[in-house]
């Protein structure tokens, strides 16, 4: 469980670099934000 929550971590934070360098500022932080909550080295809403 803990390898896939930081899998979905590591996509969301990516896509939301990605999406700041497109110039899509607040959805970009947003899926950087949620990707630090989910990840493992952050506050899981799962557990």
């Amino acid at each position: 469980m803990e390898m896939i929550l930081w899998l979905i971590a590591v996509v969301l934070v990516i896509a939301g670099i990605v999406q700041i360098v497109r110039g899509a500022m607040l959805p970009g932080i947003v899926m950087i934000v949620v990707g630090l909550l989910v990840g493992p080295g952050g506050v899981s809403i799962f557990t």
